[in-house]
């Protein structure tokens, strides 16, 4: 009983470090996305709010940072509310968004680099390189934020589901018995 509840107390500290990592990671990563700017005196001046993409990386990310912050603070208060299964439905609600997100970024950033021949939009990084630069090390913040919610998402699933009982599957000899 001792080493299980030593693997509970373990699986909790995971948990809660896990979640404040989570916001350090996504208000760098707002922070960088949203200053992001850069004028080119021939294209003009690019900035986060010109694409619908970034401005979801943003507000996703906004939303990781509060939810972590609130679910780090709701942990170590007992209630009378069992929050397993709340925060089980929660951590994949947002591990999802938050992967929508990443795909989002990491796709505008693909055509930022490499342009798209079909729609005749070249490559933009050559002329922002600067925007370029600092949303790739946006993104990368990000990209380690949504591996923090994927682990939590499997965490909170682990704790959800081991609260039931397994299915009975009755032995061969039972059913023979039967028949």
């Amino acid at each position: 009983m001792g080493f299980l509840g030593n693997d509970v107390s373990n699986l909790r500290l995971i948990d809660c470090s896990l979640r404040m990592f989570v916001v350090p990671l996504s208000v760098a990563s707002i922070w960088l996305t949203v200053t992001n700017q850069q004028d080119n005196s021939i294209y003009g001046n690019l900035e986060y709010s010109n694409f619908i993409g970034l401005k979801y990386m943003v507000c996703i990310s906004a939303i990781s940072a509060g939810y972590a912050l609130f679910t780090v603070a709701s942990s170590w208060v007992r209630c009378l509310v069992n929050k397993t299964w709340l925060f089980f439905v929660s951590d994949q609600v947002l591990a999802y968004l938050m992967v929508t997100s990443m795909a989002a970024t990491v796709e505008f950033l693909y055509l930022a680099y490499n342009g798209d021949q079909e729609v005749s939009w070249s490559e933009a990084c050559g002329t922002y390189g600067k925007f370029c630069n600092r949303l790739k090390l946006a993104l990368a913040l990000y990209v380690i934020a949504v591996c923090c919610l994927l682990v939590l998402a499997v965490i909170s699933a682990f704790r959800f589901f081991r609260r039931f009982e397994p299915p009975f599957l009755p032995s061969k000899d039972a059913e023979q018995e039967r028949t």
